[in-house]
């Protein structure tokens, strides 16, 4: 028998519109950094780097879906996603915290802009996102 939970999970996904996906995103990202503070804090350090190893996936997954056609916002886009990863990585490598806690109000901002995007009416958000 299908796990009930599991099924509502990728039907809620399935009928997300591209914005949603993105903060969806955005928000897993954010409670990985956060976990990963706190592994480290507690020197757990193997459960910090899955924490930012997945918080990677997630800034790769939303830097490959960008429409690069759109021009200057998709690539100003890649520019923070490119940063944002290789901050992830050298958090990863110094299991350094600060690092960490610099980078969460960026993704947050970033985060905010989208959902503000998604208060737009569906032709306009559709536009902004690409």
């Amino acid at each position: 028998m299908p796990n009930p939970y599991a099924t509502y999970k990728e039907q809620a996904v399935s009928t997300m519109t591209p914005v949603e996906v993105v903060i969806k995103l955005y928000d897993e990202c954010e409670r990985q950094l956060n976990r990963a503070i706190n592994f480290i804090d507690l020197k757990n350090y193997a459960k910090a780097h899955a924490c930012l190893d997945r918080s990677g996936e997630i800034v790769n997954a939303l830097r490959s879906v960008l429409d690069m056609s759109v021009g200057e916002i998709s690539g100003n886009l890649d520019s923070l996603y490119e940063f944002f990863f290789k901050q992830i990585i050298q958090a990863d490598m110094k299991k350094d915290a600060e690092i960490i806690r610099q980078l969460l109000p960026q993704i947050g901002e970033l985060k905010d802009a989208f959902v503000q995007i998604s208060k737009l009416p569906k032709q306009t958000a559709a536009f902004a996102v690409g």
